[in-house]
């Protein structure tokens, strides 16, 4: 049977593209089609995990590892990661935000000292029991996050108002050993991030700072990964634990119908302060309290970039993150000038690279440009620029997009302008799209009837709320199943009018703002 399908694919793969009928498409494409032969994947995210994962390792994003729950990160992901890191270590830096290193180990006793904070951690924490074959004394943590690493030595640092405010950021690995269905980069036992942590002397500074830095966290999403979100804060159930509030940039995946939790920047307050002892005096020479911040995103927001954009093609990328935004592909025919095709690809690649667009050729010869098409849609490349016989001849490319697979020829005196155009115009279409679907998702609700009608039909609800947390603890209660229980995912900042007499949708009790609530990851 697969024989058969792989030949039926193979012929309509072939005259679709124009080539012979002994031209098969790409290993992983076969693949792909044939799985998809059994499970529907239009569109593949709504498949997740299954059909995504596929993806993710056919793009040559991830390799699984031995270690379930941890992936190797291939080149083609580590170069949108390091596309981010870039732009935000850069911000973080006009800000005078320092970066440094703190050790990856963490001993019990430590870790231990602020109750709230670890019991929210205490189900994940992965510990070293050994060293060779001799047990340890005392077992030593392996950082979940890094508030109790990290503010021994703040109280060490901070010893007068002239130490503050004191601006720091790492970046590095944490390890959070998940037990259910770890997922490449939504759920990982190991992921990449970057975490800041500050101290100030009052709390308007640590305020400001709190929503300074969840706007670079909407900029890396909405600017560079072309997904939308909205900001907002968590409820004091969904907060960080021990921190006095949390803010949040959440975004929505529609094919699947969660939210995903983007980005948090936390107002710790004074709690972690007190545990640690971290005082300073005062310009007025009285003991103080610091106000303290913590803030971070992690390799999550490329499995949120690839769950919103992705099709039943493969990737599609952004160009601003792609490490490839054009790949140049020669399509020689029996008796064209062949040199003369490879000569024109290599042209074209200079002078893109020349105006700062990363451009490649593909000049493998055994794969044909049928084959390299479907390779580099895989992978999601925003665009494919194709240089035959009639190309050269007219003194032209063909150029054709990712995300709509829409084609254009482009003499090649006008190539550079008319590229930085469309990679634009495809950077704005893939967050405009985004955008479009998110929004036809968001369904106003009113009673407890409607929030449940919305929450089969997979929706991202935004409802009147009294701003309880055993509220907010019944309609998980309530909700649980096979999909998983709804949860609040923020009141957004810009909130809507609350007529007076709006009520609760859950508890019936006079609302007190309005907040979006859903299943998610």
């Amino acid at each position: 049977m697969r024989r058969a399908l792989t030949a039926r694919f193979c012929a309509s793969f072939n005259s679709w593209r124009g080539g012979s009928m002994s031209e098969c498409p790409p290993p992983q494409v076969v693949l792909f089609v044939l799985y998809s032969e059994f499970v529907d994947l239009s569109p593949w995210p709504a498949k997740m995990p299954t059909a995504r994962l596929r993806v993710v390792v056919n793009g040559e994003m991830i390799e699984y590892y031995d270690i379930s729950g941890c992936y190797i990160l291939r080149p083609w992901a580590m170069s949108i990661w390091e596309v981010m890191q870039t732009f935000f270590d850069a911000e973080i830096k006009k800000m005078k935000i320092k970066n440094c290193y703190f050790p990856l180990f963490v001993s019990s006793g430590v870790l231990q000292k602020e109750k709230d904070h670890i019991e929210g951690f205490a189900p994940e924490v992965a510990w070293v029991t050994k060293s060779g074959e001799s047990e340890l004394e005392m077992p030593i943590a392996i950082r979940p996050t890094s508030e109790t690493v990290m503010y021994p030595y703040f109280s060490k640092w901070i010893r007068g108002h002239r130490d503050l405010p004191l601006r720091l950021n790492q970046w590095c690995n944490v390890v959070r050993w998940e037990f259910s269905n770890p997922t490449p980069f939504i759920r990982s036992r190991e992921f990449l991030w970057q975490e800041g942590h500050t101290a100030f002397a009052t709390k308007e500074e640590a305020d400001t700072e709190v929503l300074d830095i969840l706007e670079l966290y909407r900029r890396i999403y909405e600017e560079f990964l072309a997904v939308p979100v909205i900001k907002g804060k968590k409820s004091e159930h969904e907060k960080f634990a021990g921190g006095l509030y949390t803010t949040t940039v959440e975004a929505f995946v529609p094919n699947t119908g969660r939210g995903v939790q983007g980005a948090t920047s936390h107002c710790l307050g004074q709690n972690f302060a007190k545990m640690f002892e971290i005082n300073f005096e005062n310009e007025k020479g009285e003991k103080a309290m610091v106000w303290q911040n913590s803030w971070a995103y992690t390799t999550r927001t490329i499995g949120v970039m690839i769950m919103v954009h992705g099709d039943d093609k493969g990737l599609v990328l952004p160009p601003k993150i792609a490490s490839v935004q054009v790949i140049v592909i020669p399509v020689p025919y029996k008796d064209a000038n062949t040199q003369g095709i490879f000569d024109a690809c290599d042209a074209t690649v200079k002078s893109l690279n020349e105006a700062g667009i990363r451009a490649e050729t593909d000049f493998r010869d055994n794969y044909s440009p049928g084959w390299k098409y479907s390779h580099w849609e895989l992978k999601g490349v925003p665009l494919r620029i194709e240089i035959g016989p009639k190309d050269l001849a007219n003194n032209q490319v063909r150029a054709v997009r990712r995300d709509n697979s829409a084609k254009i020829d482009i003499p090649m005196a006008d190539l550079v302008c008319q590229v930085k155009d469309m990679l634009d115009n495809i950077q704005q279409s893939l967050f405009d799209v985004a955008k479009q679907k998110r929004d036809a998702c968001i369904q106003v609700v009113h009673t407890w009837e409607e929030f449940a009608e919305a929450l089969s039909q997979k929706k991202m609800i935004l409802a009147p709320w009294c701003d309880e947390e055993e509220v907010e603890k019944d309609v998980k209660t309530r909700t649980k199943g096979d999909m998983g229980a709804a949860k609040s995912l923020c009141s957004p900042f810009d909130q809507p009018a609350l007529p007076e007499g709006t009520l609760c949708f859950a508890s019936g009790k006079p609302a007190k703002k309005w907040t979006y609530w859903g299943r998610s990851y």
